[in-house]
């Protein structure tokens, strides 16, 4: 690679230097919701790989004796300068990806060459509407249907095959709010289901499930309750605005569900995770105080229906834009001598949760980073223990962590072999204060506290002072014990997703321009690639003719 891809946005993949035996075809067509649950490891079928989301790949051609010799196989400029997050989707050696403004590249996975590009022509100017960035996390594969989400809130549908229109919906109404999408659709008993964002700038959050096959609307949840005097919409509804007071629907309310959306194929249930209030400031929102359902919230969903099953709120009263949008990953594990189903769950407030997956019950919430905005989680109530200065009542408050979070969007990875998950980490911290001259104003952010972090007098001392008290990490998290098993620390904060594999490693970019692989047991770095810009997208693995590759989206921004 030479300096011309310094500020390029490209896709690199890495194949091992052995060759095995060949691996079996699964057509596009083919990959319903029992492909998608039984993920064969040659493909990767989903954005977390299976309905588990772990991005664990069973692959161990490339391993810790050989990763040192790892080499590019091929690159692939998608175009733009800009920050790139999709997780690829691979099925029968074709890779399906996004870039910026929502295009889909079909490519073929052995080589890099283009077998087709599907461009929705976003309009520009809706650019200022997204919050951060013009980024898109990637597609959906299911039945011979490669599904996208853009930028402007528009599901579509394309033919695997050649990239041409099947049928296309408007998933949010833009000519009223400001709604954008990002996040990658997830598809499972033919329906596909996708969020929106924009809370920032005062929208109601939902999400949507459409039919896979016509893109009829087949049910709507809505995240936070509107106006009363328009009625529920359901009794989760009238539950949430009991939570609720003021005049919030004069706000938006927020949680939108802009990440994390899973399907459970063993209890049939479909987990959405919830973003932050519209404003932050719970002050402006919600004047005489509530819980506000079901911001920062897991919520459990029937996935025929979308009638609400379960929820568990991780911030009550949210004020600081701590989502619970955050990857969300299922497994199973003993909790005091019995096998529960279980949500992991690493959102923005820094604490990481155990929740039982079949009543949404807390069994554990310990700290997976420095917070000072609560103590402890009460396991009698199920809610955190919050500090004198967590909600800034006496001017403004340093808080940890930020609303950068001490997580964010980059997805986690977990390993069987280690038991571990790894997070990529944050830790940081940001100054609130309440501003009660809030203005509601059409494609702006809307937060009811200042953006703008107070400046350090001397620019040395506030490069020394950032450096000191902000940071990125590569986290090893035992979920059993509740305790980090090893950390390694990164020079900048905001770095990529993550990649697990049979072969004892752990794969992430770095905001630095590297590419690395670390002893998924010791967190020992064993090898490096120079991507000559920042990488915040997660890598994957898959297998063609018997050789296995690592891929990445590098592209830093967001």
């Amino acid at each position: 690679m030479t300096d011309r891809y310094r500020w390029a946005a490209l896709l690199l993949t890495f194949a091992s230097m052995v060759v095995g035996s060949s691996a079996f075809a699964l057509t596009a067509k083919e990959v319903g919701t029992a492909e998608i649950a039984s993920n064969p490891d040659e493909n990767w079928l989903s954005y977390g790989k299976d309905y588990r989301e772990q991005r664990y790949s069973e692959l161990a051609q490339i391993n810790r004796d050989n990763v040192s010799d790892l080499g590019l196989a091929w690159s692939f400029d998608t175009e733009y300068n800009r920050g790139l997050e999709a997780t690829p989707i691979i099925v029968d050696g074709v890779m399906y990806v996004t870039g910026n403004w929502s295009v889909v590249y079909a490519l073929d996975a052995r080589s890099g060459e283009l077998l087709w590009k599907y461009d929705p022509k976003v309009p520009r100017e809706w650019a200022k509407m997204a919050c951060c960035d013009v980024v898109n996390r990637g597609v959906a594969v299911y039945e011979g249907k490669v599904f996208v989400g853009s930028l402007d809130a528009r599901l579509i549908a394309l033919d695997a095959a050649s990239g041409e229109v099947i049928w296309e919906v408007q998933s949010a109404d833009i000519k009223a709010y400001p709604y954008t999408v990002t996040g990658a659709p997830r598809v499972a008993k033919g329906l596909v289901f996708i969020g929106n964002g924009g809370a920032e700038y005062g929208v109601r959050g939902f999400v949507s499930a459409f039919d896979a096959d016509t893109g009829e609307l087949r049910w709507r949840f809505y995240t936070v309750p509107g106006n009363p005097a328009d009625g529920f919409e359901n009794d989760a509804m009238r539950k949430a605005a009991e939570s609720w007071t003021g005049k919030w629907w004069e706000y938006g309310g927020g949680g939108t569900v802009w990440d994390s959306i899973v399907y459970d194929d063993e209890l049939d249930q479909l987990y959405i995770g919830v973003g932050n209030g519209s404003p932050w400031n719970h002050r402006v929102r919600s004047p005489e105080g509530g819980d506000n359902l079901y911001l920062s919230s897991i919520v459990a969903l029937d996935p025929d229906s979308g009638e609400y099953l379960w929820h568990y709120q991780e911030t009550p009263a949210e004020t600081w834009d701590y989502t619970a949008t955050q990857h969300i990953m299922l497994a199973d594990m003993e909790v005091d001598g019995a096998t529960r189903k279980v949500i992991w769950h690493a959102p923005k407030n820094g604490f990481f949760f155990v929740i039982d997956r079949e009543n949404g019950q807390l069994l554990s919430a310990e700290p997976y980073a420095d917070v000072n905005w609560a103590t402890h989680y009460d396991m009698a109530t199920g809610r955190p223990v919050e500090t004198d200065i967590a909600r800034y009542p006496d001017g403004p408050e340093l808080i940890r962590p930020s609303s950068m979070g001490a997580h964010n969007w980059q997805p986690m990875a977990y390993s069987p072999e280690t038991g571990y998950v790894y997070i990529p980490a944050i830790s940081s911290l940001f100054q609130y204060e309440d501003v009660q001259d809030y203005l509601h104003r059409w494609g702006q952010w809307n937060l009811g506290i200042p953006l703008q972090q107070p400046p350090l007098p001397d620019p040395i001392l506030a490069q020394l002072m950032t450096t000191k008290m902000t940071r990125g990490s590569l986290l090893a998290w035992d979920p059993k014990t509740q305790s980090a098993a090893w950390e390694l620390p990164h020079k900048l904060t905001w770095n990529g997703g993550l990649l697990a594999t049979a072969g004892g490693l752990v794969f992430q970019g770095t905001a630095e321009g590297e590419v690395i692989a670390v002893d998924a047991k010791t967190g020992d770095k064993l090898w490096t690639f120079d991507a000559k810009t920042g990488v915040m997208a997660p890598p994957v693995s898959y297998q063609i003719d018997g050789e296995q590759y690592v891929t990445i989206l590098v592209g830093w921004g967001g």
